[in-house]
């Protein structure tokens, strides 16, 4: 497994990991001082949403209100700390999570 020396490294990789497992996926990088603690990637997918807060090893502590954030996030749809150690399973996770997409609406939004 390989030792990443950052965590900007691994979010960047990570991003293209996400968009190439999920292809038409955005993936937004959170700005750090916007909301202590909330997770540092947000992935855009059709009607769904996902957060993932990075480390770049499973034994990086957790900063304050992190645990918090995506706790909750995970109960509004889908949120985890990720890190090579869980990368793969994680990843599994979050694509679970989008297939079961709900439909749109029927009614049109075009006006």
């Amino acid at each position: 497994m390989r030792r990443w020396t950052s965590e900007t490294e691994y979010q960047a990789y990570l991003k293209k990991r996400i968009k190439e497992r999920i292809p038409g996926c955005i993936v937004y990088k959170e700005p750090a001082e916007e909301i202590q603690g909330i997770p540092d990637l947000i992935v855009l997918y059709g009607d769904r949403w996902a957060s993932l807060e990075v480390k770049k090893s499973k034994d990086e502590p957790h900063r304050p209100n992190q645990d918090y954030y995506v706790d909750k996030m995970n109960e509004m749809s889908f949120s985890a700390f990720i890190y090579p150690e869980n990368e793969e399973e994680v990843l599994d996770d979050l694509e679970r999570s989008f297939s079961r997409r709900t439909r749109r609406s029927s009614r049109s939004t075009r006006r």
